[in-house]
Formats: structure tokens, C-alpha cells, sequence
């Protein structure tokens, strides 16, 4: 992620700002230009103060501060580029879950932040009705019998509302003996399946995918049963990125995915802060990096590790001198920078990488992929069909069935939403239509 500026007064803005704290200015995000605009508002229209014949309108979501992102006002579409991805979200007058689903926003925005500007495919199901890239934000009722799992089906990927809940996330970290968990890392995950897909199903890349990750036709649901049934193998470390990854090669995919996406957006910031890694205890070349390149647009994923060890070395003793856990808790072997590598190649679509293979790839007919694919919320692998099976454009969400649906709220950016009235929340559809 990189720094942003006031165009109106200078001052450092953040990418989730909504108006600058020095001038006043409000401030809207271009994910095209990759810009953050100071902006000057006439009759609901804005303009850059940069630029005063661009117009722009904000994306609807905007009103329930949940984005800060900008539409041309010529463009017929009312959601912005990341916004227009959602196929429900939750009752926003029940309990907190407006506060909920905002912060998964501003983790999914980030990670199309990423998206974009690794120049990445991303159709939304307007575009793509049967495999478009879309999001079902689930609220679970406490106590409720069927347990909305977090994954991914064909495009269509759930989160439960429940990971917005720090305080729960945390407890099922510890459970699943995961060294990490966040909003942003489930995205990072679940969008690799989705991505397992477009850019290696869809485009005749299996035989060299199985090459590096393993045969993806073995069956899925045994091989996650048996993971959480025994584990990961002994000495995986030198082979996976994460203890989850040796699930099935679809995990390790997805897995290693997310990886590439942390170390992108990682050294993007730390190159905006101008880092630069040189520890005086040590002339070990490995350990000392300046951090002053573009990481999208890096050469090679070599470039990003000699960059990214040293990056984590540091962050890592950071973290330990104020008490806490390691930022970054993942050893990244030999075995996973070949993995990173294919990632790498397949992202910058060069058909002239090579990786060498661990073994020949079995023969065999893919079957179309089905199913939940993504971490559980509880301690068994999951086993229920999707809970939201995807539905075509302008067709309202697959649901049981609701009460009347309530009204969407508008309140003011950085308002606190209004008291949650009595009865169950219901699923309310925004962003597809």
C-alpha cells in the first residue's frame, strides 16, 4: 500500500481517510489512477482541486461510510470497482453489524487495491453471471444450528460476519492453532481459489500447476477430514508456507496465494517509507535489503524475496521488543519460493517461465470444481453445501425465508449507527444490480 498526499494542502493522507484532518478537503479513492483526490463538492458532483474538469460521483456505499471510492459521474454504474463485487450483505440495523461489515470493506478494499494493480481479471457477475468474482456477507445467529462457513464455490465467496469480531477471531485462531488470522488474510485466501480458476483451470495451466502444488483431483473432502483428523505431516515447514497448506493442493494454492499477496502489498508500504534494512551486528548480505522498488511490477519473485527477509527480520524483532508475537510467523523455505515463483509468473502471465518439476503429473479428465473451499469455523472439516449458492444478475440472494426486508440506513460518514431494533437479521442485497 502505498503513501497518499492532500492535493489541496500536502499534508500525508491514508488510504482509508475520508477528508483530510489538516484542510478539510474530502478525499475519494481512484482506483484506476491509484490516486487518493482532494475533492470540492457541487450539487452532489465532486472535482479533484487538480483537476477541475473530471467529474465524480461516490459510490453508494459510501453513504453507510463503508468506502470511500470514486465513480466517474458518466459511468451508468452507482457501485465502485470494488463495491459492485457484493452480492449480499447484512441487515444493517441489527445488533452491530453495520460496524462489522464496514471493516470487512475496508479489508476487502485493500485487497482489491492489490488486485487492480497487479492488473488481475475481475469480472463481477454482471459481466460473468455463472463464474463472476462476488461476496455474501453472512451474519450466524448466536446459537443457530447451521454454521456459515468462510470459502469459496465457483466465484461466489462467503465470509461469516462473525471474523469482524476480533475478540471471536482470536479465540479461533487459538483453536486451530493457526500463527495468524485476519480479515485480510481471509480475503487473500479465498480469492486464490477463485483465482485457482481464472488462471490456471481456465487457461490450461493444470499440468504445471500439479507440477509445483500436487494433483488437485484427489478427493477433496477426505483429504481435508484427514488434516484435521491428523494434522499436518511431520516436517512440512520445509515444503509449505502454513501448517493448512498441506490440506489439499487447492489450500496450498490458496495458501501461497495469499503469501504472494502479503509480500506485494508489504514491501509496496515499506517502499513508501523509504526502508532500508541494514543491521550492524551482521554483514550477512541476506539480511540487509533497500526497499525502493515497485513490487508489481517486480522482475522476478527473487527480487521480492531478497527484499522481503530482511524486511520481516526486522518487523519480527520490532514486534518482540514490544512484547508481541512475530508480524510475520512463516518460514519461507527453499520449497515456497518455487511455489511464490509460479505465483509470480502466472500473475505477470509470462509463458516462458520455467519451474521445474517435482515429478510427472497423472493423466486425467479435471472435474469442474465444486464446493466450499476455505478454513472452517469450528474443528471439523466442513461437509454442508454452500449456504449461498450463486444466483444470476438481478435475481435477489438465495436465502431462507425473510421478513419484510428493512430500509437501508444513510447515515452520515463516522455517524454511530442507530440502535438495532428486535427480531433476526436478514440478509439485504447491495452491490450487484
Amino acid at each position: 500500500m502505498k503513501l497518499f498526499k492532500c492535493q489541496a494542502c500536502g499534508q500525508t493522507v491514508f488510504f482509508e481517510n475520508r477528508t483530510c484532518e489538516q484542510c478539510g478537503h474530502r478525499l475519494g479513492y481512484l482506483p484506476q489512477a491509484k490516486q487518493l483526490l482532494a475533492l470540492e463538492e457541487e450539487d452532489g458532483i465532486f472535482t479533484p482541486v487538480t483537476g477541475k474538469h473530471l467529474k465524480f460521483r461516490f459510490c453508494t456505499n459510501a453513504a453507510q461510510d463503508a468506502c470511500n471510492w470514486l465513480i466517474e459521474d458518466s459511468e451508468p454504474d452507482n457501485f465502485c470497482a470494488a463495491c459492485r463485487h457484493n452480492r449480499t450483505i447484512p441487515n444493517l440495523m441489527a445488533n452491530d453489524y453495520l460496524a462489522r461489515w464496514r471493516r470487512m470493506e475496508f479489508a476487502k478494499h485493500r485487497l482489491f487495491y492489490t488486485l487492480i494493480a497487479l492488473r488481475l481479471p475481475l469480472d463481477n457477475l454482471v459481466d460473468a453471471p455463472e463464474s463472476g468474482l462476488a461476496f455474501d456477507f453472512l451474519a450466524e445467529a448466536p446459537g443457530a444450528a447451521k454454521k456459515i462457513l468462510t470459502g469459496h464455490d465457483e466465484g461466489l465467496i462467503t465470509i461469516n460476519l462473525n471474523e469482524a469480531d476480533d475478540a471471536l477471531r482470536e479465540k479461533l485462531r487459538t483453536e486451530m492453532g493457526e500463527p495468524y488470522r485476519t480479515l485480510l488474510g481471509h480475503f487473500r485466501h479465498e480469492v486464490g481459489h477463485y483465482f485457482w480458476n481464472v488462471l490456471v483451470r481456465d487457461r490450461d495451466r493444470l499440468e504445471s500447476c500439479r507440477a509445483v502444488f500436487g494433483d488437485d483431483r484427489q478427493d477433496y473432502a477426505e483429504a481435508l477430514k484427514r488434516h484435521y483428523a491428523e494434522g499436518p505431516p511431520a516436517g512440512w515447514e520445509m515444503n509449505y508456507i502454513s501448517a493448512y497448506a498441506t490440506a489439499h493442493p487447492w489450500e496450498d494454492f490458496a495458501e501461497t496465494w495469499a503469501h504472494y499477496l502479503h509480500i506485494v502489498d508489504t514491501l509496496e508500504t515499506a517502499s513508501a517509507f523509504g526502508l532500508q534494512i541494514h543491521p550492524g551486528a551482521t554483514k550477512n548480505r541476506a539480511l540487509h535489503a533497500d526497499i525502493d522498488f515497485d513490487p508489481h511490477h517486480a522482475a522476478s519473485m527473487q527480487e521480492l524475496i531478497e527484499a522481503w527477509l530482511p524486511l520481516t527480520f526486522a518487523v519480527n524483532s520490532l514486534n518482540r521488543s514490544m512484547g508481541h508475537a512475530d508480524l510475520y510467523p512463516f518460514v519461507v523455505s527453499a520449497e515456497v519460493t518455487r511455489k511464490l515463483q509460479f505465483i509470480h509468473e502466472m500473475v505477470h502471465d509470462r509463458p516462458d517461465a520455467e519451474v521445474t518439476p517435482k515429478e510427472p503429473p497423472a493423466e486425467d479428465v479435471t472435474p469442474k470444481r465444486r464446493g466450499i473451499f476455505g478454513r472452517v469455523m469450528g474443528d471439523a472439516a466442513p461437509e454442508q453445501p454452500p449456504a449461498q449458492p450463486p444466483a444470476p444478475p438481478g435475481a435477489p440472494p438465495v436465502t431462507e425465508p425473510p421478513a419484510e426486508p428493512p430500509p437501508i440506513i444513510e447515515p452520515p460518514p463516522q455517524e454511530i449507527p442507530p440502535p438495532p431494533p428486535p427480531g433476526e437479521p436478514q440478509p439485504m442485497r447491495l452491490g450487484i444490480g
